[in-house]
C-alpha cells in the first residue's frame, strides 16, 4: 500500500480545492492519503474528506491556544506523528514558512510543489513554471483544483471529481461575503440580484449565509429586499457550524455568492452555483469546479486585480453588476448590452475546468486556448498539437533541465519538442 501527505494549510476554499488532487492519489490504487490542515478545519476537512486521515496543526489564529508554548506542543506532537510515517509521497501545497517548516521532515525526492533542500526552500518545476505564467493572469491561468492535481502521477478525469449539480428543493442560498469585501456585492445590489434570480427561477424560500461577522450586511440585505421577498428569508448568519452548513448547502436549489469556500462546498456537493466575480477574483482559476455551474465574470481593463493592492479605480467593476440592465439579463429580459461582464458556463476539456461564455466574450480568449494547448503537450495530454516554441522560451529556464535526473522534473516535464 502507498501513502501519501498533503500539507494543505490555507483557507476554507483551498481545502476544497484540493479533492481532485486527493481522490487522484485514492483512485491509483492501494493507497492511503493523510492530510494536515489548520485546526479550524477539521471538522470540515472529516465531513468532506472522510477517507483521508486528517492532522490537525495550528496554522491561523482561529481556535488557536492561548500560549505559545501550548501551540508549539501541539504542532510538535502532530509533526512527530507525520516524521515516524514513510510516505511515498508529500504534496506540500503552501507558500509559506510553517508548509516549509513541515516539509523538511521527509526526504526532499519526495515532496512536491514546495520543497526544501540542502537548506534551501525551493518550488519544484511545475510550482515554478506557474509563477512565470502567473504575470499574465488573464492569458494564462488554470483552475487551481486542476493545478494542485497535476501534480499527482495520474491525475483523476475531471469529470469524476464532483457530481453534475442539480437543484435539490430547498431554494436560494446567499452567501453574504468573502473573506475580501471587495470581491463582494454590495448589501443593496446583492438584494437587488437575489430577488431578481429568486423570482426569475420561481424559488421562494431565501437563505442568508455568513458568520456573526456578516450579521450587519445581514440586516442590510434584509431592509432592502421587498416585503414580499424578505418575508421568505431565513437568516442563518452565525447559526452554522460545519455540518450546518454542509447540509444547508447540500440541500438548496441554487447558490448565489461571490468567489468563497462555500461556493467550492456547494460544488462539491453538486448544487448549482450562480457566481458573481469582481476585483481580483478570476473564474478560469478559482471558478466553481464540476458542470452546471454559471459565473458572472467582471472584465473591466483592470480585472483581474492584485488581491493586496489598493483599488485607485473607484472599484469600476462592480458597476456592471449595479446597472439596471443587468437585472434585466438576469431576469431573461434584456440583452445587456455594453455591460462589463462576461457570463459563462462550467465545461471540462483534457486539462481540466474551463469556461464556456453565453454573454458576450471573455478577454483574451485566443491567448488562452493557446495557452493551454501549450500545457496539454507539455502534460502529454494531447501531442497532436504543434510545439510552441515562443511560449516554451517564456516558461522553460535552463535550471529546469539542469535538474532532469530529479524525479520531481521527470514527471512534470515531458519532452517539448
Amino acid at each position: 500500500m502507498k501513502r501519501y501527505l498533503i500539507i494543505q494549510l490555507a483557507r476554507f476554499g483551498d481545502l476544497v480545492q484540493t479533492k481532485r488532487l486527493l481522490h487522484s492519489l485514492l483512485s491509483a490504487g492501494d493507497a492511503e492519503v493523510h492530510l494536515c490542515i489548520d485546526g479550524s478545519l477539521e471538522e470540515l476537512a472529516r465531513l468532506v474528506y472522510p477517507e483521508a486521515k486528517v492532522h490537525a496543526i495550528v496554522a491561523h489564529g482561529a481556535g488557536a491556544p492561548a500560549s505559545l508554548a501550548a501551540v508549539l506542543g501541539r504542532n510538535g506532537r502532530v509533526f512527530s506523528a507525520l516524521a515516524s510515517l514513510h510516505f511515498d509521497e508529500v504534496y506540500n501545497l503552501n507558500y509559506s514558512g510553517l508548509s516549509f517548516a513541515l516539509s523538511r521532515l521527509f526526504p526532499p525526492e519526495t515532496v512536491r510543489g514546495y520543497v526544501s533542500d540542502a537548506g534551501q526552500d525551493l518550488k519544484d518545476s511545475w510550482t515554478a513554471m506557474a509563477f512565470r505564467w502567473m504575470r499574465h493572469r488573464r492569458a494564462w491561468s488554470i483552475n487551481l483544483a486542476d493545478f494542485w492535481a497535476i501534480l499527482a502521477p495520474k491525475p483523476l478525469a475531471p469529470q469524476n471529481v464532483n457530481p453534475l449539480a442539480a437543484p435539490k428543493g430547498r431554494g436560494l442560498g446567499i452567501v453574504l461575503a468573502g473573506r475580501n469585501q471587495r470581491r463582494s456585492l454590495p448589501p443593496r445590489v446583492l438584494a437587488d440580484v437575489a430577488q431578481t434570480v429568486a423570482a426569475s427561477r420561481g424559488l421562494s424560500r431565501l437563505a442568508l449565509l455568513g458568520g456573526k461577522s456578516e450579521l450587519p450586511m445581514a440586516r442590510e440585505v434584509l431592509a432592502a429586499l421587498r416585503p414580499g421577498v424578505a418575508a421568505h428569508v431565513e437568516n442563518l448568519c452565525g447559526r452554522t457550524d460545519w455540518r450546518d452548513l454542509t447540509e444547508e448547502v447540500s440541500g438548496l436549489d441554487l447558490l448565489l455568492t461571490p468567489d468563497t469556500g462555500t461556493m467550492h462546498l456547494a460544488a462539491h456537493l453538486g448544487t448549482p452555483v450562480l457566481a458573481f466575480f469582481l476585483s481580483s477574483a478570476w473564474c478560469p482559476e478559482t471558478g466553481p469546479y464540476g458542470l452546471g455551474h454559471t459565473v458572472w465574470q467582471a472584465v473591466t481593463p483592470c480585472a483581474p486585480c492584485l488581491e493586496s493592492a489598493p483599488c485607485g479605480l473607484g472599484l469600476t467593476c462592480l458597476s456592471a453588476f449595479s446597472a439596471p440592465e443587468f437585472l434585466r439579463l438576469l431576469a431573461g429580459k434584456g440583452e445587456g448590452l455594453g455591460l462589463a461582464v462576461t457570463g459563462l458556463r462550467s465545461a471540462f476539456d483534457e486539462l481540466g475546468s474551463t469556461w464556456e461564455p453565453f454573454h458576450a466574450d471573455l478577454p483574451s480568449a485566443s491567448e488562452r486556448e493557446r495557452f493551454r494547448r501549450f500545457l496539454k503537450r507539455h502534460l502529454g495530454l494531447n501531442a497532436d498539437f504543434a510545439a510552441d516554441a515562443e511560449l516554451a522560451e517564456q516558461f522553460y529556464l535552463e535550471r529546469d533541465w539542469i535538474g532532469l535526473e530529479r524525479k520531481t522534473c521527470k514527471r512534470n516535464f515531458k519532452a517539448y519538442v
